[in-house]
């Protein structure tokens, strides 16, 4: 197990990727707030299914009223962002409380999903589009 990261207030620091996008996670006894750069979750990803995926390990460990998150999180799109979130906030769970280990695990939130873009190739406009094909 990874050893607990806390600052000196006492909150639990975790750090979550998806895509470009990187989330940094203060997790602290509370209310349930949750603010992402400074705004409100609901303000931030507008989005009802991106709100959802970044709340999923709340709702599987039910724990969505007893902490307070903040997250710092930059690089790649929203949802991207949105994924990396959910992946903080899970190794922030998983840190702060080892029986909810093994249900996080088996959904598979403490897992970084490895898919990236892929590089564009010389020739062809993007990594797999090419010019139409012309006979003559």
């Amino acid at each position: 197990m990874a050893e607990k990261k806390q600052n000196k207030a006492g909150c639990i620091i975790a750090t979550g990727r998806r895509k470009k996008s990187i989330a940094r996670v203060r997790m602290c006894a509370g209310s349930g707030k949750i603010e992402i750069n400074g705004r409100d979750i609901e303000e931030y990803l507008q989005r009802d299914t991106l709100i959802l995926i970044a709340k999923q390990p709340l709702a599987l460990t039910e724990t969505a009223s007893k902490y307070d998150i903040s997250v710092n999180v930059e690089g790649g799109g929203i949802s991207g962002q949105a994924g990396a979130i959910c992946h903080g906030i899970a190794r922030a769970l998983d840190k702060a409380n080892e029986t909810y280990h093994k249900e996080l695990k088996d959904a598979g939130f403490l897992t970084r999903d490895p898919r990236m873009k892929e590089r564009k190739k010389y020739g062809l406009k993007k990594a797999r589009k090419a010019s139409q094909f012309s006979k003559r």
